[in-house]
């Protein structure tokens, strides 16, 4: 297997390839600003999210030591654990701050650290065909708003994976800003009133405000339109699951999590419900899991 790029790219090298890709400005200053990884691991809604995805690869994805190529990876929040598992992840993001997170935490395992971390564009994968055992793509759907890039993205996917390999991407839920609108209180500013009604009938999340709690330019999916995105790809979808179910609004979400009896409760919760078609809308996230064959 034969990777185009260096794991370790000069940071002058690095934002020139990642200025190439095209990343939208108000995306990446959003993600610039840190707040993704301290979103998964602070708490609440995206400590939920967090604990259910790493259940759910945990669940799909071939044993280690597999090679997973971790696309849109961020700083490292799936990636690190999974080296740490045994893995070969080799992580890529177009955000140049997230690899040079990575890189950092990287180093601190010695004993287990990443295969490689470099900035890349999801729709143009530098791997060779069929180099991979899974990827992952726990991010970039959510950013790439056109349907066309959407299936680019997926097919590089299945371009690069072996056969019997898997694919885990995830999409935000049509309907996740009108529930953290409700459960926030967002709802009585006319502003992100105007951005739900949008969600509601399009799919496209734009926010004017600025106001970074209410996310940045994305695509909110249909449960169906991500099943019917990874099959076009290629994918036989073995899953169709809500990452969090119903249990992200509730308000009282941290004292379930902190826990261990209620946590367990919680959990298995939402695993039982989890790919009840009525339900996917509900959760903030949906992850479809897809297999080469």
């Amino acid at each position: 297997m034969s990777r185009l790029l260096s794991p370790y790219l000069p940071r002058e090298e690095a934002r020139t390839i990642g200025e190439q890709e095209g990343l939208d400005a108000k995306i990446l200053a959003h993600y610039e600003e840190g707040v993704e990884r301290e979103r998964l691991l602070r708490g609440g809604a995206g400590r939920l999210e967090y604990l259910r995805t790493r259940e759910l690869l945990a669940r799909y994805l071939p044993p280690a030591p597999a090679t997973v190529l971790d696309v849109g990876g961020g700083a490292g929040v799936y990636a690190l654990p999974l080296a740490r598992e045994g893995y070969a992840v080799h992580l890529i993001d177009p955000v140049t701050q997230h690899v040079e997170q990575a890189r950092e935490a990287s180093a601190l395992q010695r004993d287990t650290p990443l295969a490689g971390a470099e900035v890349g564009d999801a729709r143009r994968l530098l791997w060779d065909d069929k180099s991979v055992d899974a990827v992952l793509l726990l991010g970039p759907l959510y950013h790439l708003t056109s349907r066309d890039d959407r299936l680019q993205a997926l097919q590089e996917a299945y371009r690069v994976v072996r056969p019997g390999g898997v694919i885990a991407a995830a999409a935000i839920s049509r309907f996740a800003s009108t529930y953290d609108g409700l459960l926030r209180g967002f709802l009585e500013d006319t502003r992100f009133k105007d951005i739900v009604e949008r969600d509601v009938r399009e799919g496209q999340h734009r926010n004017p405000s600025g106001r970074p709690e209410w996310f940045t330019t994305a695509y909110f999916h249909l449960p169906q339109e991500l099943r019917n995105e990874a099959t076009e790809a290629g994918f036989s979808v073995e899953a169709l699951v809500g990452i969090e179910g119903p249990a992200w609004v509730l308000p009282d979400l941290d004292s379930w999590l902190e826990d261990p009896p209620r946590r367990s409760t919680l959990l298995d919760t939402v695993r039982r419900v989890e790919a009840e078609p009525s339900l996917l809308g509900a959760t903030a996230h949906i992850l479809v899991v897809g297999r080469r064959h």
